[in-house]
């Protein structure tokens, strides 16, 4: 079955993805099924998507009764799961106003140019530039890959849009001299998803906003990966002792089902006024009774929390791996977005979990990222870890 599905992926699918040679089928809780029937346990999570696992019954449950009411209605009108919503958006965070999209480049798309409207609506017309870091991801739309500061994702759409500028991430110096009279905005990941599972330095945050604040420059937090309790918080801002002027969200906000969301507050989102942006597809009805349920599992039952416990012990068992292994070179990360680099390639190891019933992703070729559910236990993360015992004892005496 799984070869017949992928030669008839081959024939009629765009090929953009290098896809292993596995289909899923079903999953429930950290586990997957393909369609042979073999197990799998979930340290990908769709890309940090599936913070509650898969196949939650409380959202399964909200999707149905919302699908047999309202699907779909525009934008031109109100509904009650897209305002609910948005106000627990609003009261769990920095932010006053929310605008819904349908993937974290549309929020993305809309922290730019909600940054831009502002100091337009300002009078500054040529204040326009945004400072992102190197090595960041930002999206795959002409505007987010223009932002993002790895060439490999830019490669063959030169050019890109211009009005980005990069600076090297941890390096408040930098980001200081980089900043000028056309800056409008820095936009950063408050840890590096993509760019390797890099964490800010003590303080370097803080020194981040001081530098916004004194130039009148505004600050966008792109929380797509770090949000909705990955890190062992709500957001990942909350760590660090400061808030952002502008935040976007989307991957694990409703589980799986398509929502980007950009958070600001009142006096930079009042430049966004009827007609300056939309999307026709933002914040359904399914999707965002889908999220409001995601977010209130996430704090009521305590979700954040068993992920937080479950990081710092799945943290401790990686260390433990690197002190018996000379070719891992690093362990970082903060709750359940954790990384393993390695001095190895990481793509064979990444094969053979999967041989063994475990899911993990590699990242930057030597990088091993784990982000699992946030429901994840201490009896599947040692699975994983002796799995991954074996395989490291396998490679340093082959």
């Amino acid at each position: 079955m799984t070869a017949e599905l992928m030669e008839r992926a081959d024939q009629v699918m765009a090929a953009t993805y290098q896809r292993f040679p596995v289909a899923f089928e079903k999953g429930r809780g950290c586990k997957l099924w393909d369609t042979e029937g073999r197990s799998y346990t979930d340290f990908v999570a769709g890309i940090a998507v599936c913070n509650l696992g898969h196949a939650h019954p409380r959202i399964s449950e909200v999707v149905s009764r919302q699908a047999e009411t309202l699907l779909h209605v525009s934008n031109l009108y109100y509904t009650l799961p897209q305002v609910d919503l948005a106000a627990w958006l609003v009261e769990n965070s920095f932010a006053d106003r929310v605008f819904f999209g349908n993937s974290g480049a549309e929020a993305n798309e809309a922290a730019i140019k909600l940054a831009r409207r502002y100091f337009k609506d300002r009078g500054e017309e040529n204040r326009f530039r945004i400072v992102t870091m190197e090595r960041s991801f930002h999206g795959r739309t002409l505007a987010t890959l223009s932002a993002t500061g790895q060439k490999k994702v830019r490669k063959g759409f030169d050019p890109v849009l211009d009005g980005f500028d990069f600076v090297p991430f941890n390096d408040a110096k930098a980001l200081q001299a980089q900043i000028g009279p056309g800056t409008c905005a820095v936009m950063l990941e408050p840890i590096q998803g993509e760019g390797g599972v890099r964490c800010p330095d003590e303080k370097y945050l803080q020194t981040v906003r001081k530098i916004c604040d004194e130039t009148g420059t505004l600050l966008i937090f792109d929380e797509i990966q770090t949000g909705m309790g990955r890190t062992g918080q709500l957001f990942a801002y909350k760590h660090f002792g400061m808030e952002p002027d502008i935040m976007t969200l989307a991957k694990a906000l409703a589980n799986g089902l398509p929502i980007g969301a950009m958070l600001a507050r009142e006096t930079i989102a009042a430049a966004f006024g009827p007609g300056s942006h939309a999307s026709t597809f933002g914040g359904t009805p399914i999707v965002t009774a889908a999220a409001l349920e995601v977010c209130k599992i996430l704090v009521e039952d305590r979700v954040i929390e068993n992920g937080k416990a479950a990081g710092s012990y799945f943290k401790e068992k990686l260390i433990e791996l690197k002190d018996r292994y000379a070719i891992i070179e690093d362990v970082r990360g903060l709750g359940l977005l954790l990384a393993m680099k390695l001095k190895i390639d990481g793509a064979p190891i990444v094969k053979q979990c999967m041989q063994n019933g475990f899911l993990i992703n590699c990242i930057q070729d030597r990088i091993l990222r784990f982000i699992p559910p946030l429901i994840i236990s201490e009896e599947e993360i040692d699975q994983l870890i002796e799995c991954l015992d074996g395989i490291f004892t396998e490679a340093v005496s082959s």
